[in-house]
């Protein structure tokens, strides 16, 4: 038996030998992966020997709210760099910290907070960013821009909070300039030469290949604080150092003047960023079980303040700008806004000679005589409100402060004869105290903005299209991740907060993987115009090997 059993066997083994491992497939119906032969990886008309990569915060690989080690190390040019190595690109330096706690410090002294990571809302339980400090207790900042800057020159030339008139500024990274004039992360990058520009020493390194991605900072720092003018927009026209069309023209000349190539990018829509599409306009939801308190305060809040206004405006024709609060969902936040009538002095007067105010006024415990004082406060307070709306854009950081109290105007409050009770009650952020300005970007200061970036973008893909440089629509990139999101390598990436995998923590800057497919971009764009073949040859990165969030206990070093 077993005899026969053998002889089968080996007849079997002789048939299916004839037959090649395809038709053995085939005859199972099992799909056959084609060997695809994939062409050879080429420069084209780019010279990668010597790399240098220009910008700001996004170029330095600054993810979280800060430069750490591990974001570094997955920098987009940083990619980008070790796919030139492999068509003759040559090393790539940059300006590294010293840790993955990130943060910066002046002679032991803390100037910037480590890093944010994923951490828990107190409240619910749900992941919420948070600084290092409050999920693993205090950390080391060992990052000393006086202690222990490196040694370059850097291949990244990437200086985070730099606009597009900073890389020609010299001083910009002598520490004798701080803080006024000097850029704590340049400081570390200037070395002996604490005078020289980002500009100066980009070009003494002769580049063979640069890329340049500037003019994000010239109005995100507006947008980031609220439109308050604290940050003003760079303008349009003026000489180089001043204009941001005449200062980007000067910078494409100094790079492009030995003969090097390169590529551009331009300016996103900061309004399509994590960092204003967070926080909702409608933030109030008494339904929410971490503001239950609110549906208890909601009828007070109607009768002593809410419904009072509504009644006022609706007088001057202004129904619209204030509603009472509802128990049954979500509810707008009260906020200033400066581009409406100022109705302080009709507030005061109506309230001044209103009986059922002086009742109010007494309740509060103060004496009948002090109706006038009240009702002017009244006035100063909410004669420029309204309550938001969909056309709102609140920052990221509101959401820290909203339903708050603010001491300061408590304490000012109590000040003028009001109990703590009833000082705290007036002094509730976004609810009894209009969010201010920093807090909130307005429709008109988004035109602003957009005005300002289409017209830079203008400028960008211009520069680029004389100077026969590679151009990356940054602006449309971001715009579909934000929208549609953008699918790579199985993983589809959106401008979530957290979930969303392309934004980082700070709602601004890109994660590791979002980097990633940024310096795919950059490839494409390369390809089409000096004749690489980085997509075409599978060189390509796979974004999904690119971390999203680091964890708070990643290791310093």
């Amino acid at each position: 038996m077993n005899t026969k059993y053998i002889v089968i066997l080996l007849i079997f083994m002789g048939v299916t030998a004839c037959n090649s491992p395809e038709d053995v497939l085939r005859d199972n119906n099992i799909p056959i992966e084609e060997d695809v032969q994939l062409p050879a990886l080429i420069a084209g008309e780019a010279d990668f020997s010597k790399y240098v990569s220009v910008g700001n915060s996004l170029t330095s690989g600054l993810s979280d709210g800060t430069v750490f080690l591990a974001a570094q190390e997955k920098s987009f040019p940083k990619i980008l760099s070790e796919k030139f190595a492999l068509i003759g690109g040559g090393e790539f330096t940059q300006p590294l910290v010293s840790d993955n706690n990130g943060g910066l410090a002046l002679n032991g002294t803390r100037i910037a907070s480590p890093r944010f990571a994923v951490g828990q809302n107190d409240c619910s339980g749900d992941p919420t960013p948070k600084r290092l400090d409050d999920i693993i207790g205090p950390v080391t900042v060992s990052t000393d821009i006086v202690l222990n800057n490196p040694t370059g020159p850097f291949n990244n030339m990437g200086v985070p909070l730099a606009k597009s008139f900073h890389l020609l500024a010299p001083g910009y990274g002598n520490i004798a300039n701080f803080p006024t004039a000097a850029n704590p992360y340049f400081i570390r990058m200037t070395g002996s030469t604490p005078n020289a520009s980002v500009l100066e020493l980009s070009m003494a390194q002769a580049p063979t290949f640069f890329s340049l991605w500037i003019g994000n900072n010239d109005v995100l720092g507006y947008a980031t604080s609220g439109g308050d003018g604290s940050n003003p927009i760079t303008p349009v026209d003026g000489p180089p150092g001043v204009g941001f069309n005449q200062t980007y023209g000067a910078i494409i000349a100094t790079l492009t003047s030995g003969g090097a190539k390169g590529i551009v990018a331009n300016i996103p829509y900061v309004t399509d960023i994590a960092h204003f599409t967070t926080v909702t306009w409608d933030a109030l939801d008494p339904t929410d079980e971490c503001q239950a308190d609110l549906a208890e305060q909601i009828p007070q809040l109607n009768a002593q303040l809410y419904g009072i206004l509504k009644d006022i405006f609706t007088a001057y024709g202004e129904p619209d700008r204030v509603d009472l609060l509802t128990t049954d969902g979500p509810n707008p936040l009260l906020i200033y806004d400066e581009t409406l009538k100022d109705l302080s002095e009709e507030i005061r007067t109506i309230l001044s000679n209103s009986p059922e105010f002086a009742l109010l006024v007494q309740s509060f415990g103060l004496p009948v005589e002090a109706v006038p004082l009240v009702a002017g406060l009244f006035g100063n307070a909410y004669g420029t409100v309204r309550q938001t709306n969909e056309n709102d854009l609140l920052v990221l950081t509101s959401g820290s402060i909203i339903g708050t109290v603010n001491e300061f105007s408590s304490q000012a409050l109590q000040g003028l004869g009001l109990s703590k009770e009833v000082a705290d009650q007036f002094s509730v952020e976004g609810i009894t105290l209009p969010l201010i300005d920093k807090w909130v970007l307005l429709p008109s200061e988004q035109s602003e903005i957009k005005m300002a970036i289409d017209n830079f973008n203008t400028t960008i893909e211009t520069a680029a299209t004389q100077a026969g440089l590679a151009f990356v629509d940054a602006n449309a990139l971001l715009t579909e991740l934000s929208t549609t999101g953008i699918t790579s390598n199985n993983f589809t990436l959106t401008s979530g907060l957290i979930t969303g995998g392309a934004f980082s923590l700070d709602g601004v800057h890109l994660t590791s993987r979002g980097y990633a497919l940024v310096a795919n971009e950059f490839m494409k764009a390369i390809d089409a115009t000096y004749g690489s073949n980085f997509e075409a040859s599978g060189n390509l990165v796979d974004i999904g090997t690119y971390p999203t969030n680091y964890s708070p206990l990643l290791p310093p070093q």
